[in-house]
């Protein structure tokens, strides 16, 4: 006989025995089976049944005030949390810090994945995500209370690299949500935001013995789902719970948002444009980085701002926006929304995203930070006495091809002044962010430098870069004094070489034309040619080098006017003021190596920056070039003066042997 799987909330949770391990989706405030966690609640309060249970979950599902996985605080409902987060069930996470629960805080990405493991019957993950940080074993191992003994990450070695292995638990329970269910139990999800993680975990909960309980808002007759629109198969579902419409909204601030969802598309044009104050100042600075035509990442706070300003400067043709949730393209949601999209090309499941992300697909993120030290470690994870949890973070920032951390430079009570193009402090923040040492380790600096991967740290008033000697001041903005505005307010002294003013078009309330420096537009203009003296000039002061296909365009831009020349050339190149990301330095020496193959007859390049030289020097010799880096414009061009007379009194001796 055929089966009708729609029972009540009160039903489905009956089934949930003692001790067993419950999984729930939800992504901060959105997609949340709400009515589920409500009955369970409802249940223990009245019975005090069931016990000791194992939460597993990647991001928070809550308020932070008692909604969500925050109904289970209970003493004695949970014995164990393993989740990414616990900023969303503050109770919760307190009783974790007392001791009264043990709990692991894991990168959300892994559980995500672990999610996969555990239905494919696989023992647990290999990673290299947590690595040098407090998920390494060799930091604390995830755990994130003395109760908490039992090692659920292990560190191994793979062909001699260093891996951290996750075992797999188990799960019995699987809450999962969607929109419409037919009786046989099969869920469409035309109505939700995101997909997250409800296919697997409803596979590992179904392959284990277990039960899965899926919440919808409407049942459908039999046949009325399409296939393709099925994206959880009734063979893994056991239980199907219609919700009342306020335990089903789309998030707890929106009850329904069909753009959201993708079922309409809607103008964007007007979005309304940012106050130009501490947070645009940040946005804006962060927005420089961004790779043309590359994949980015956008974390909670200062750098969700990075959305508007590039909607702003009308540059999101031009990058592809993404969240962790399995959001693809269009404006990101901020707020209650957070990790949902308007008009998305696509969304895919979290778990399918953090392989994307692991794999290397991001090109840039911008992430926020509680804490940051000298040698570049940034917390956000435990701070002030809080647990709060690492969320994708770990994930993200280790794994993107450059990363960008973006916050106020103090915190508590910080007022800021942009004015007549310049910064002023009206009231210093009481708590430094920039400390001797994090609490506790979300990233690692000296890996992402053994790693070269490249980091900034941008602030209202100034930008750090991490360098193989620990945070460099790189940048300051214009009515800011060093010593009376940073570094009294920070806890260790940074490298300080030759700190540039920031660009001057952050601080101005118009459009920056941030498009011009995407594309490359105006790189042409920094390539002349003196017939004279045969002599191009490349001036790449105040450049930055982002991605290779930067260095393509000046390649071609300096071959155009080669070709114009008719004839090899000597060249003086001006990097004061250049950057280039870590990871391209061998490419830049590439470059060198093909344009003296091939149309230069000498080259030479001069900076101010120590450091520049130094990495520059570097590369170019393990080309097999001589470096010819100068400090000065006068070292520079003498040498070439000297090699352009050296090269005169060759060429007749050449031509007479020939």
């Amino acid at each position: 006989m055929k089966k009708n799987k729609v029972i009540s909330a009160d039903e489905a949770i009956a089934l949930i025995r003692q001790n067993d391990v419950v999984t729930t989706t939800g992504f901060v405030q959105s997609c949340i089976p709400e009515a589920l966690h409500a009955a369970l609640e409802k249940r223990f309060v009245e019975t005090g049944s069931p016990r000791g249970l194992t939460l597993i979950m990647t991001a928070g599902a809550g308020d932070s005030k008692g909604l969500g996985t925050g109904r289970l605080h209970h003493d004695g409902l949970l014995t164990r949390v393993i989740a990414a987060n616990f900023g969303r069930m503050p109770k919760v996470a307190k009783a974790a810090q007392e001791n009264k629960i043990r709990g692991y805080n894991l990168p959300q990405g892994v559980i995500s994945q672990l999610y996969r493991a555990c239905a494919a019957g696989q023992p647990g993950l290999f990673s290299k995500v947590g690595l040098q940080t407090y998920v390494d074993p060799r930091y604390g191992g995830a755990k994130v209370n003395t109760l908490t003994t039992d090692d659920i990450v292990k560190l191994v070695e793979v062909d001699g690299e260093e891996w951290l292995f996750y075992t797999a638990t188990k799960i019995d329970v699987a809450f999962i949500r969607g929109t419409s269910a037919d009786p046989s139990g099969n869920i469409s999800f035309e109505k939700e935001a995101l997909t997250l993680d409800c296919l697997a975990q409803a596979m590992a909960a179904r392959n284990n013995g277990g039960i899965v309980i899926a919440q919808v808002e409407r049942i459908v007759d039999d046949g009325f789902l399409l296939p393709k629109d099925v994206r959880v198969p009734g063979i893994l579902v056991d239980c199907v719970v219609v919700a009342e419409p306020e335990m089903h909204r789309m998030n707890y601030g929106v009850q329904h948002d069909a753009a959201l969802a993708g079922q309409i598309r809607v103008p964007v044009a007007g979005m309304r444009k940012m106050k130009l104050d501490a947070r645009k100042v940040i946005a804006r600075r962060a927005a420089f980085e961004l790779p043309p035509n590359g994949v980015v990442n956008l974390g909670v706070g200062a750098p969700e701002g990075i959305a508007a300003v590039a909607n702003e400067e009308k540059i999101t043709p031009y990058i592809t926006l993404t969240t962790e949730a399995g959001a693809v393209g269009g404006v990101l949601a901020s707020g209650s929304s957070f990790g949902s999209a308007t008009n998305a090309d696509c969304v895919i499941d979290q778990n399918q995203m953090f392989d994307f992300y692991d794999g290397g697909g991001l090109d840039m993120t911008c992430l926020g930070m509680a804490e940051c030290d000298a040698l570049g470690n940034v917390n956000t994870s435990m701070f002030g006495g809080r647990l709060n949890g690492c969320g994708g973070f770990i994930n993200i920032s280790q794994n993107a091809r450059s990363v960008v951390f973006a916050g106020t430079f103090t915190v508590g009570g910080l007022e800021v002044e942009v004015d007549d193009g310049k910064v002023r402090i009206v009231q210093e923040g009481k708590s430094q962010k920039f400390v001797s040492q994090v609490e506790q380790n979300t990233f690692s600096g000296p890996y992402a430098q053994s790693r070269s991967q490249p980091v900034l740290y941008v602030t209202e008033r100034c930008v750090f870069q991490l360098t193989g000697d620990g945070l460099e001041l790189i940048e300051v903005a214009p009515g800011i004094d060093i010593e009376r505005d940073i570094l009294p307010h920070m806890a260790f002294k940074p490298i300080i070489r030759n700190p540039v003013p920031m660009d001057a078009r952050i601080f101005r309330d118009e459009p920056m034309e941030l498009v011009a420096d995407l594309l490359n537009l105006n790189l042409s203009d920094r390539v002349s040619y003196d017939a004279e003296r045969n002599i191009l000039f490349i001036n790449l002061e105040g450049w930055y080098c982002r991605v290779k296909s930067d260095l393509d365009d000046l390649r071609m831009a300096i071959v155009d006017v080669c070709r114009k020349a008719g004839q090899r050339v000597h060249s003086v190149v001006n990097h004061d003021g250049f950057r280039i990301n870590e990871n391209l330095y061998d490419d830049y020496a590439g470059m060198v190596q093909y344009l003296l193959a091939n149309y230069y007859v000498s080259t030479t390049r001069y900076a101010t920056s120590a450091f520049l030289r130094l990495k520059m020097e570097e590369a170019l010799s393990r080309r097999g070039l001589a470096p010819h880096v100068f400090e000065r414009k006068e070292d520079a061009q003498a040498f070439l003066e000297g090699t352009d007379r050296k090269v005169r009194r060759i060429s007749p001796a050449v031509a007479s042997a020939a």
